[in-house]
């Protein structure tokens, strides 16, 4: 029989109710509560092809994501809408050879006479059939608070950082949600800060052995997160860490563009073989741009643009992964010291910054292979991942070796 392990959530505390702030009058943590539930169903919304209205910082938007309009929804909204622009990031804009001066993340685009729902693929889109023609002469300045917040809904559930913006609502496209700019800016770390653990089992794996599966859950939205314990972590002074991204491509059907999957089950074993580790399945795919989006890297990365790159001519950063979710779940699994298993130093920073000490990195590189010896090595010369060999054989990795 399994050790049975203490739950991980105390005594009277619950995953389905808001926690108390010491200081706060209950009626404004309920008040604080509810933007933030808002902010998360407003990017739902906007997933779902109606109109969003933002405002924040004395600006108003109405915004909507034309990746997920039908063409006639769009051709409708550029005849009929009100001040219509496209808001696209520097990252983007620079992509388009149109980079601002001016500083800032997010612009508002002006769009060209006679543009066309295929005129917005092309600019929000570069894996769009049809290349756009010139951008340059048009008109682009930064963006207000209202679109700014747009973008980052279009980026919190999985979409290009793409939108159109209107002065007002256009009759035909319904607008379901309105939020201030204020929460949505905020929802993400507030989401991971709220974290809890909402459902634990033991999991028998292939060469590990007995393990416990714990998911996270937040109130306020976002995704879940989940956490793989190999005997008592807990009980370590600095038990080994893993803090993986979740591949879809790489870890379930062992894609071999990445070594993602390597990395996971080479991971276990190693816990294994110590006798206890923890190993955070976060939910992160592509460097934090979602699945369809990583599909969408990985076509520009077949014309021979390095993943690096790709990201950014999407719209997104390189990496647009924040860890406070994985240091607020090891709070709340009581680990305050962690021997960090990476190969990236971002993770060593993010954690210390998040209030969780790294005693010691533990090298994880894995031999490369024909398909992903250039991912590799761009990720060690862009990204300043450690790359350059492991002690513990088999696990170590000499990027140019591909086999």
């Amino acid at each position: 029989m399994p050790h049975r392990a203490e739950p991980l959530r105390r005594q009277g505390e619950s995953a389905n109710r808001p926690q108390a702030v010491e200081g706060v009058p209950m009626r404004d943590q309920n008040q604080r509560h509810w933007r933030f539930v808002e902010a998360a169903a407003a990017g739902k919304i906007l997933l779902g092809g109606l109109g969003v209205a933002v405002e924040g910082g004395g600006a108003f938007a109405v915004g909507c994501a034309p990746e997920v309009l039908t063409d006639d929804e769009t051709a409708h909204v550029l005849a009929h809408g009100r001040g219509v622009r496209l808001l696209l990031t520097r990252r983007r804009l620079a992509a388009l050879d149109a980079a601002p001066a001016a500083p800032g993340a997010a612009f508002a685009l002006a769009l060209p006479g006679g543009a066309t729902p295929a005129t917005l693929r092309a600019l929000a889109d570069p894996t769009a059939a049809d290349p756009p023609g010139g951008v340059g002469g048009l008109p682009v300045r930064p963006a207000n608070g209202a679109e700014a917040a747009l973008l980052l809904l279009a980026k919190c559930v999985g979409l290009l950082p793409a939108v159109l913006a209107l002065d007002a609502a256009v009759p035909g496209l319904p607008v379901r949600a309105g939020v201030t700019a204020a929460a949505v800016e905020a929802h993400e770390q507030a989401a991971a800060r709220s974290l809890l653990p909402v459902s634990e089992a033991h999991v028998p794996l292939k060469e590990v052995g007995d393990t416990r599966f714990v998911t996270f859950r937040s109130r306020l939205g976002g995704p879940q997160h989940h956490v793989i314990l190999v005997g008592e972590p807990e009980a370590t002074g600095a038990p080994l860490c893993r803090l993986h991204s979740e591949c879809f491509t790489g870890d379930v059907f062992g894609s071999l563009r990445c070594d993602c999957g390597q990395q996971l089950k080479g991971a276990l074993r190693r816990m294994a073989a110590e006798g206890s580790g923890v190993l955070l399945y976060l939910a992160q795919e592509g460097r934090g741009i979602g699945l369809a989006n990583k599909l969408r890297a990985y076509r520009l990365q077949d014309e021979g643009v390095d993943t690096v790159d790709a990201n950014t001519h999407l719209g997104f950063e390189p990496d647009e992964r924040d860890f406070l979710a994985a240091a607020v779940m090891l709070e709340r699994l009581g680990i305050e010291r962690v021997r960090l298993l990476t190969n990236n130093p971002d993770k060593l920073d993010a954690l210390a910054r998040h209030g969780v000490r790294v005693t010691e990195r533990v090298p994880h590189a894995f031999l490369a292979n024909s398909h992903n010896r250039f991912y590799l090595e761009t990720k060690a010369r862009r990204a300043g991942h450690l790359l350059n060999g492991n002690a513990e054989a088999p696990d170590r990795c000499v990027c140019p070796a591909a086999v």
